[in-house]
């Protein structure tokens, strides 16, 4: 404790506000330091929220005493207690959804509501309730539902419900597959609302989707599919990056209906008979004159000669049906017309027997079952003309962009970038202040207080010539007594600092001979310091 009480002593008013400096400067760095290194790691809670929400959750955090920080819509909380927090916020009903569902409906009595008010809130209700479930999706934020009804007048004809739905996205834009998402289940929730008349709307204004997606799939995703199922193909056989497949195809663009009506008349049908018989019968009596006798009944009158006849009649009529065969054939737009299928393939790796690696096509045989496996894939046909052509040759290598993902140790740390740094740095200027500033001030060697001075000359000594006194003193029997080191003295920028000289000839190591060399290369000054002491000494006496 003294060695320190000397030291601190021994410096003088400028090396004393260096070091309460340097050490107060240290002292907050080592405290900032404790703090960033105990602080929590802090992560995204909730970002998004709108104003009202927002509160309600940053109220629930303070009355847990939890460690949170808002910036700027976001709030972050420490990533320990993330989990835990979302979900007993979750059980509390935070954060609070702008969009109200069906609890509209139970704050309505019935005094007081008209038919009118109650068809409002029921489609305020629906319109909440679709919002709740298009921003349950992960990859939307906030959403808003429009639903124009036809109200309950059932006098109303001719008047169908509409719908749009503005969506704000969590990220990636919203892709038409979500769009016709959302329209289907709208229009599922609304009844007499059909997908078509539901317009989908992102946050930058635009339409997203159409009504034209059920439109047949044209020649270049027909196209991408087969050069998908070829590329996987070869690629299981000569490995990944060594195929290149181009696929063309050449759609039907026009659209064609076939009505056929065919007769087959060797397959015929007896669909009804008609059977008719006829039978006739007749008699005549024979020639004479006529008398009484002629007049009276049979047998029994003159004797003429009679004659009978008889007829008989059959007729059958059958009608047959013909066979008939009746046929609607309508060609959309779309068909393939015609397919071209273009295949390279690596040259094959050969290893030779010093191990060097060298490539060669690949053999005819190898080739023609590629091209079987390629037939089949796109399910080829000769008679619609297609064509496909397969080649062995060498592909140039080139070079991946970018950086190689890799595993390290420190990626199962959760490191904040920001406040490693921020440590760095404050390490780094601690350090700084520890081995430069500090060290060297408090391990120079203290000036003495109190120092064993011999006894000055008498007066009749010190009106003793000067040129006397210079040469005793440039002398070599003269023993210099241990004096103190002035500050400045033969430019020493140091207490207790000798001067650096440049002096010729060896320099000794011993400090009496150097002092003694200093004092014959500068002896006006030497006297003049002497002369300063004697005086000083004299005053005081």
């Amino acid at each position: 404790m003294q060695q320190l009480l000397n030291a601190w002593t021994g410096l003088d008013l400028r090396r004393q506000i260096i070091v309460i400096v340097a050490t107060g400067a240290m002292f907050f760095a080592v405290l900032a330091m404790s703090r960033m290194a105990s602080a929590p790691t802090m992560t995204l809670l909730y970002a998004g929220l709108e104003n009202g929400a927002a509160g309600d959750v940053v109220r629930a955090l303070e009355q847990r005493g939890a460690a949170f920080e808002v910036r700027g819509g976001s709030i972050f909380v420490s990533s320990k207690d993330r989990d835990q927090l979302r979900m007993t916020l979750a059980s509390e009903g935070l954060p609070a959804n702008s969009n109200r569902g069906y609890e509209l409906l139970d704050t309505l009595s019935g005094f007081g509501t008209t038919s009118q008010m109650f068809d409002a809130a029921y489609w305020r209700a629906k319109e909440g309730e679709l919002a709740r479930t298009i921003v349950s999706s992960p990859h939307i934020a906030l959403a808003r539902v429009h639903i124009a009804s036809t109200g309950s007048n059932p006098f109303q004809r001719g008047v169908t419900p509409k719908a749009s739905v503005s969506v704000t996205p969590n990220g990636a834009a919203i892709t038409p597959q979500q769009a016709k998402a959302i329209r289907f289940l709208v229009s599922s929730a609304v009844a007499g609302l059909a997908s078509e008349d539901v317009a989908v709307i992102d946050a930058n204004g635009a339409l997203v989707g159409t009504t034209d997606e059920a439109a047949p799939a044209g020649a270049d995703d027909k196209a991408q599919l087969l050069r998908d199922r070829v590329q996987r193909l070869l690629e299981a056989r000569v490995g990944f990056g060594n195929a290149v497949v181009e696929v063309s195809v050449d759609t039907v663009t026009e659209s064609e209906a076939i009505r056929e009506r065919i007769f087959d008349p060797e397959s015929r049908v007896a669909i009804s008979t008609d059977t008719e018989e006829r039978s006739n019968t007749s008699n005549e009596a024979g020639g004479g004159n006529v008398t009484v006798a002629s007049n009276l009944p049979d047998e029994e009158g003159g004797n003429g000669e009679n004659s009978s006849s008889q007829n008989s009649e059959s007729r059958e009529r059958v009608n047959y049906e013909v066979s008939e065969t009746e046929r609607e054939i309508v060609r959309v737009p779309g068909a393939i017309k015609r397919l071209t299928v273009a295949v390279l393939v690596n040259e094959a790796a050969i290893i030779g027997e010093d191990g060097a690696e060298t490539f060669a096509p690949r053999e005819e045989v190898e080739l023609d079952a590629l091209k079987d496996l390629v037939a089949s894939a796109v399910g080829f046909d000769e008679e619609r003309g297609d064509i496909i052509t397969i080649k062995s040759m060498a592909l140039q290598s080139v070079a991946p962009q970018g950086t190689v993902a890799g595993t390290s140790l420190m990626d199962g740390f959760n490191i904040d970038l920001m406040s490693a740094i921020q440590m760095a740095v404050l390490a780094v200027v601690t350090l700084i202040l520890g081995l430069f500033v500090v060290r060297p001030l408090l391990s120079r060697p203290a000036v003495p207080l109190e120092q064993d001075v011999p006894a000055l000359p008498s007066a009749e000594d010190q009106q003793a010539d000067e040129q006397g006194l210079t040469g005793e003193l440039a002398s070599d029997d003269f023993e210099l007594p241990e004096l103190p080191i002035i500050s400045g003295f033969g430019g020493g920028d140091q207490p207790g600092e000798l001067p650096d000289l440049q002096m010729g000839g060896n320099m000794s190591e011993d400090p009496v001979d150097r002092l003694r060399a200093m004092i014959g290369e500068r002896q006006e000054e030497t006297v003049e310091i002497l002369r300063s002491w004697l005086e000083d000494k004299e005053e005081s006496a």
